[in-house]
């Protein structure tokens, strides 16, 4: 069945390609310097990008499909140019210093993950809340909590945890479908969320590039210093759009109610019910998803599972980070400019988590070496195996920067803008991009490749609508805001919806549950969030009617009122 949609697209792809270059000619050969920005031709490029993902469910395919169309276009419809620069697009994103610190610090985190598994170091993180554990709403609060000890990224935080946690869980009767819930709900939500994580650099990167192409294009002095401004403080603007992150942080305050309340609804209280009975942890006639076999994620047999070699490499990435960026963002402020926000606004977080993931692997060597837990080659080994877990983020990471280029050279977001600024309200627009990345990150089953597809076509298109000009403090500030974080609350809530999503997949694989189950059990969850997220954040935190932490607040009040009223204590009588 996939082979046969892939074959379909292709087939649409390249009869598109035909007819397209049929029907329209230059008289000049377009360049990325000049555009062909303001007609529905620059729009091609991520609509490609986007239908083949929703049709093959392919992500590389999709994004090197949308590069190599808009390449098509900007060569007069030579195929054998636009492949070559495709490829160069490509080429050149990859050589940025920043964006290769990002690749590197990414492959460097992978890396000391496969050593802290391989060494027994987060099996015996875990297993030390596994033998706290005395019932079942203990076993449901240390799975949660221990998302806190592998927050930095969402495959090993899925991976890790599920498969570590699932005899705890099983032993004190919680559900695999609870189990799952609980791992799927607290790894993406936390990764998209927290500062140190495999995900900012791809975040700062997306935000920083799309300030950037957009500054090339306009014409305006004034709004040119604006974005080139708004573009050296990208870290800065991705702080300020975390409280906007109203769906990941209700996901989060979700599971954490659920745990002390002690009360679900819909097909996951009877699954609760079921395991609770003692009706046993899986649905009658279920099929489990297959356990893991990933090697360099499996304890070393035979050899001690401490907590802290995991907990120091852990802790020294988060300290080497925090000191890389006091480093970097103090250097050249007077001492009486050194607050906070100015040494934060001002450093680079790329030398911060380079250094940082760098040290976090050393010490992990160090540690497993040193007690002879593993060899030296065993230790590399299991840091190769580490990186080549995060293969596919780095292709994405590549591919969605090429677009990006793309993208900004055909002029997508101005056209884009100049069709909806008249059509839909500027406050509105937040909500809209919140539903849009939902739609996508759905049908595709990524939220890196959602937000690949639509950070270079929402950021420029909220600024020309009037959103954040002069960025903090400015006009609309707020709502700009509000867009960027739509893309990420969108993208995640997607994923979660998503049968095809990788860590949908992942987390019914790593706790060993139904996968049809996980995403039936879990929807009700999500979209319940995602409505509440809508009607007290996105909406009017971009009116400025409420404050985000108030509507932070007032969501966690009514997904409690939610619980208290609709929800029942599975171990009760029916």
């Amino acid at each position: 069945m996939k082979n046969t949609r892939l074959t379909i697209a292709l087939s649409l792809f390249f009869l598109l390609v035909l007819g397209w270059s049929g029907v329209f000619s230059f008289s000049e050969t377009p360049t990325p310097d000049s555009g062909i920005g303001g007609t529905w031709i620059s729009l091609v490029p991520p609509m490609v990008a986007i239908a083949l993902a929703l049709i093959t469910r392919e992500v590389l395919l999709s994004l090197f499909a949308g590069i190599w169309i808009g390449a098509l276009a900007l060569n007069a419809w030579d195929p054998f140019g636009a492949t070559s620069q495709s490829l160069e697009f490509m080429v050149t994103v990859s050589s940025n210093p920043e964006h290769m610190s990002i690749i590197i610090f990414s492959l460097l985190l992978g890396g000391m993950v496969g050593i802290m598994s391989r060494g027994g170091g987060t099996k015996g993180v875990v297993d030390v809340f596994g033998g706290l554990a005395k019932n079942r709403t203990q076993g449901q609060l240390y799975t949660t909590l221990s998302a806190v000890f592998i927050f930095f990224d969402d495959y090993a935080n899925t991976l890790i945890r599920g498969n570590a946690l699932r005899p705890m869980t099983d032993r004190l009767n919680i559900s695999r479908e609870k189990l799952s819930y609980i791992i799927d709900s607290t790894a993406a939500p936390l990764a998209v969320s927290a500062v140190i994580t495999t995900w900012i650099g791809f975040e700062i990167t997306q935000i920083q590039n799309a300030l950037t192409n957009y500054a090339a294009t306009t014409t305006d002095p004034v709004l040119q210093a604006q974005l080139a401004t708004g573009a050296e403080n990208a870290f800065r603007i991705f702080l300020h759009s975390v409280p906007y992150l109203f769906y990941p942080v209700l996901a989060l305050a979700m599971v954490f109610l659920v745990t002390f309340m002690k009360r679900d609804f819909g097909p996951m209280l009877e699954a609760e019910r079921r395991a609770a009975s003692g009706g046993g942890v899986l649905r009658p006639g279920s099929m489990p998803a297959a356990d893991t076999n990933l090697e360099t994620l499996q304890p070393m047999p035979g050899k001690p599972a401490r907590w802290y070699n995991a907990m120091i490499p852990v802790g020294l990435v988060v300290v080497v980070a925090l000191f890389g960026l006091y480093i970097t963002g103090a250097e050249g402020l007077a001492p009486g400019e050194r607050t906070l926000m100015n040494i934060i606004g001002g450093a680079d977080p790329f030398a911060a988590l380079m250094w940082a993931s760098f040290a976090g692997v050393i010490s992990a060597i160090g540690l497993v070496v040193a007690q002879r837990i593993l060899t030296v080659q065993q230790a590399v080994e299991s840091m190769v195996g580490g990186m080549q877990s995060m293969l596919m983020a780095v292709l994405i990471l590549v591919l969605a920067w090429g677009l990006g280029e793309v993208t900004q050279a055909i002029g997508t977001g101005d056209f884009l803008s100049s069709l909806m600024k008249d059509s839909i309200p500027l406050s509105l627009l937040p909500g809209i991009v919140f539903f849009i990345a939902a739609i996508t990150a759905f049908s595709t089953g990524t939220s890196w490749g959602t937000m690949a597809v639509l950070f270079p076509i929402v950021i420029p298109m909220s600024i020309t609508m009037g959103a954040g000009i002069g960025f903090a403090g400015g006009e609309h500030y707020a709502i700009f805001l509000g867009c960027i974080s739509s893309v990420m609350g969108g993208a995640v809530f997607g994923d979660h919806c998503s049968p095809i999503s990788d860590t949908t997949v992942l987390s019914s694989m790593s706790s060993a549950c139904d996968l049809v189950d996980h995403v039936r059990t879990q929807l009700p969850y999500a979209l319940l969030v995602a409505f509440v997220a809508l009607a007290v954040g996105e909406i009017p935190a971009a009116l400025e009617w409420i404050h985000p932490i108030a509507g932070m607040i007032t969501g966690v009040i009514i997904l409690y009122l939610v619980l208290r009223f609709f929800g029942k204590d599975p171990e009760a009588a029916a």
